[in-house]
């Protein structure tokens, strides 16, 4: 029994000798780990330090300005003491009105309708006026910019488009709105917007007319006795960018002007005009209007050289430019708002259409004068001989006259008794009168024949004359 006791005693021994012994090597290898540790980081911990004084000298890589977004205490609804006032209020409410300045950078004027008398123009919209609500402490005189959710929180003008039909302010790829204040209060607060609105057109002289079109800026809500609104500098204070164009306008001008607005139930306000001439271009409508009604006025007069008995030839070609002049007259109508006034193109085209419409009444007229013609000579030539079996005389006057060689001739088919001699007169004199009637007939005939060439004949110096002359006072009266 005492031999087991020793046994289990030496054991013990044994295995707490054995973890003494592992304890003190992993603690040998910690030391040595730590050591060699300590040895590599020296450099990096002196780099850091040499970065941490290069910093502080003011390195002018790597110098920047504390963020003040990390302090709790600068949270910049708080620096700009929002939650302290009223913003639902102008400021200054009670005292003089606040001047308002603004000005605009027109990005591109999108299209001009003439069906829907209206402008599209895309714009940046800039106000810039104090507030002393907003003002904050700042020791290097920064401003500050935010984006369109504090805007939300302050008070703003309330700017609108007046005779606008659709607008909106630009949200891709966020809220195309920017809030900058100063540490003095002045605020600059600009949006990038589009706006679809009414231009009256004058399309008395289209198209060769020149439009003026204006953009209308005004406070919805205050009067000149709240809000004065002004344009900051001036003229100046409209920009646009040099590659604005237009297909059928060229832009002569941009001019501002500002102007008072009354309204009989809310009083007067300042208004401001943005405005815009432009300058139509000619030349397309040169093309697809002018040009081709002037060749189909032309056509019709190569009728005026076509035999008057080529009907198939005469009356197709007339039937064809003035269905082509409706047609012309037609298509310009439809892209053109129903005035109730006459424009400059419709009285060229009406002009035209009616010298083709003559031309084809020229050939109504010779066409039925040549049938009346035609009808007279065939009743002369189917008209009967004299129903008598007499022969005819040898010598015919035209007025009547008879001698007594005449009418002894004619003695031998009579009556040889005296009384008869007055008879054998009044036959000769009845013979005389035809002849000479037939005679008078012949000659109305001839005097027919060349009337009905000589319509022809002067339609085809007075037609292009007319036209001609008609063109040199349109265009030196419209262009």
């Amino acid at each position: 029994m005492l031999t087991v006791h020793k046994m289990h005693f030496s054991i013990f021994l044994l295995l707490w000798g054995w973890i003494l012994s592992t304890e003190c090597r992993t603690h040998r290898q910690g030391k040595e780990i730590h050591e060699v540790y300590k040895k590599g980081s020296r450099p990096q911990r002196q780099r850091r330090e040499a970065h941490g004084e290069a910093h502080k000298q003011g390195s002018p890589i790597l110098k920047r300005s504390p963020d003040i977004t990390k302090s709790p205490l600068t949270k910049s609804e708080q620096l700009l003491r929002i939650d302290d006032h009223d913003f639902s209020m102008r400021p200054g409410f009670g005292g003089p009105a606040i001047p308002v300045g603004v000005d605009v950078q027109v990005e591109s004027l999108d299209s001009i309708s003439e069906v829907d008398m209206d402008f599209t123009m895309t714009l940046y919209l800039r106000h810039y006026w104090k507030d002393e609500r907003l003002s904050f402490p700042s020791t290097n005189n920064q401003s500050m910019t935010f984006d369109g959710r504090l805007v939300k929180k302050i008070w703003v003008p309330d700017m609108f488009f007046v005779h606008s039909k659709r607008s909106f302010i630009h949200d891709t790829t966020t809220d195309n709105v920017m809030l900058r204040v100063q540490p003095d209060g002045k605020v600059l607060y600009s949006l990038r917007v589009t706006v679809t609105a009414m231009c009256n057109m004058d399309f008395s002289r289209f198209p060769l007319d020149t439009q003026t079109c204006s953009l209308e800026i005004e406070s919805y809500a205050y009067t000149e006795d709240d809000l004065m609104l002004y344009w900051k500098n001036g003229n100046d204070s409209l920009k646009t960018d040099e590659r604005i164009s237009l297909s059928q306008f060229l832009i002569q001008e941009f001019h501002t002007t500002t102007k008072l607005a009354f309204y009989s139930s809310t009083g007067w306000y300042n208004r401001l005009y943005i405005n815009f001439t432009l300058r139509r271009h000619i030349f397309f409508f040169l093309l697809q209007t002018y040009f081709p009604a002037t060749l189909m006025v032309m056509l019709s007069w190569v009728s005026f050289w076509i035999d008057r008995r080529a009907v198939p030839a005469r009356v197709p070609l007339g039937i064809t430019t003035v269905l082509t002049m409706s047609t012309i007259i037609t298509g310009v109508n439809a892209s053109m708002p129903r005035v109730s006034y006459i424009k400059a193109v419709d009285i060229y085209l009406w002009v035209s259409f009616v010298f083709v419409f003559l031309s084809v009444l020229e050939y109504a007229a010779v066409n039925y004068l040549t049938t009346v013609q035609e009808r007279k000579e065939r009743k002369l030539r189917d008209k009967p001989a004299c129903a008598c079996s007499l022969p005819q005389p040898r010598s015919m006057m035209v007025d009547g006259s008879y001698n007594d060689g005449d009418v002894n001739e004619l003695g031998h088919f009579m009556s040889h008794e005296d009384g008869d001699k007055q008879d054998r007169m009044m036959v000769q004199l009845a013979l005389g009168s035809e002849r000479g009637s037939a005679r008078r007939k012949n000659q109305r005939y001839v005097s027919m024949r060349i009337d009905t060439h000589a319509i022809d004949k002067y339609s085809r110096i007075i037609f292009p004359g007319a036209y001609i002359l008609f063109n040199l006072i349109y265009w030196s009266i419209f262009s």
